[in-house]
């Protein structure tokens, strides 16, 4: 019975952090070239805002929810997690709230911040230098300390509960039912472990609603052919220079039967789209966000084009301090050859209310295979 106690503990510290912190902002950019004329209103789910600065903190809860109420997370042995850094953090938080050790394995090129964050909430960092070799490496640290491997690539999508109890896509449409087109005509989510998606676009078809969801992929990632081809054998030999999202393999959490488009953006845009976005809010964001934002600005030029006029949601994923020196510093944009002023010029010229004049061939689209 010991145990059972511990276990109500741990689920009772988790589910009052749930109430304290579950819900996060809905920002309505200002954008007057899309809102007036063309009414087509732009919202940014602002995930930084949780306490551990990112979307994955809904994630990182889940994960330990559900290995706590199914016996595999236990009283004094260590938690084990294969990320590339805001899982991790988040994990590491949980971790400490309810007194056990954690291990982050994870690609040795990850932000010094995001490292930073882990060891800060008590959490020890082992690096590896494929990040293919990660999920490996973490299951086999977990059998050699006899902990548990929280495992997030397979277990995102079942975690979290798509029916409800709070989840990202109850609090969009929740914070939306004000707004002047209340139910959102697409949805803009970029995949890490394909658990958000996965979530969101569940819940648009249980709750039968019009919406739409597009995926936005990154440059050095298998999600976009795997989608567009039907194939979950596909891989990437290497890894996404865009932290937190895109996957050298297709995920077993990547359910690509309830997403409706998918677009494969290259780096230096999304970067470009995080620069742009970050002057725009006045305050920085990360290189995913820009992956969305980018994404969104996608959508709404097509909608446009169309004379399609309603709302378009995606996510700030993680605040652009834990990348000051990576995306947000010129010196590593020179020393990785991504030159953003271009797509900077682009989008900026979009928002001011011209095309998104996109050169042929720059982004892929897919709505699935034929």
């Amino acid at each position: 019975m010991h145990g059972r106690d511990w276990v109500n503990r741990a689920v009772s510290l988790i589910d009052a952090d749930m109430r304290r912190s579950a819900d996060t902002h809905l920002i309505k950019l200002d954008v007057p070239a899309l809102a007036g004329e063309a009414r087509i209103d732009l919202y940014l789910k602002d995930e930084s805002t949780h306490p551990t600065g990112s979307l994955k903190h809904r994630l990182a809860r889940s994960l330990f929810l559900y290995g706590l109420c199914n016996g595999k997370i236990r009283e004094g042995r260590p938690v084990v997690e294969a990320s590339s850094g805001s899982t991790a953090v988040s994990e590491a938080y949980f971790a400490r709230m309810i007194g056990l050790p954690f291990y982050a394995v994870m690609p040795r090129g990850t932000s010094q911040e995001k490292i930073d964050a882990i060891v800060h909430y008590g959490g020890e960092c082992r690096f590896v230098d494929d990040s293919r070799t990660m999920y490996a490496e973490a299951a086999a640290l977990a059998d050699q300390t006899g902990g548990h491997y929280l495992d997030q690539f397979t277990f995102a999508e079942r975690a979290t509960d798509w029916r409800g109890n709070n989840n990202i896509a109850v609090s969009i449409f929740e914070q939306m039912r004000q707004e002047r087109f209340c139910e959102p005509a697409w949805i803009v989510m970029s995949a890490g472990t394909g658990g958000t998606s996965a979530t969101i676009g569940r819940y648009l078809r249980y709750r039968r609603h019009a919406t739409r969801l597009v995926v936005a992929d990154v440059e050095f990632s298998a999600y976009f052919d795997g989608f567009r081809d039907a194939d979950p054998n596909c891989t990437c030999d290497r890894s996404s220079r865009i932290e937190g999202i895109g996957r050298p393999r297709v995920e077993p959490s990547f359910v690509p039967g309830v997403i409706d488009r998918m677009v494969k953006i290259p780096d230096a845009v999304s970067l470009a789209a995080m620069r742009v976005l970050s002057r725009l809010l006045g305050r920085a964001v990360g290189g995913s966000t820009g992956t969305n934002f980018f994404g969104m600005c996608m959508v709404a030029d097509a909608m446009r084009r169309a004379g399609e006029a309603g709302s378009l949601v995606t996510l700030i994923c993680d605040s652009g301090e834990r990348y000051r020196h990576s995306y947000h510093d010129p010196a590593w944009l020179d020393a990785a050859g991504l030159d953003t002023a271009p797509h900077e010029a682009m989008l900026e010229r979009f928002l001011a209310g011209g095309p998104l004049d996109l050169p042929e061939g720059l982004v892929q689209v897919s709505d699935g295979p034929d």
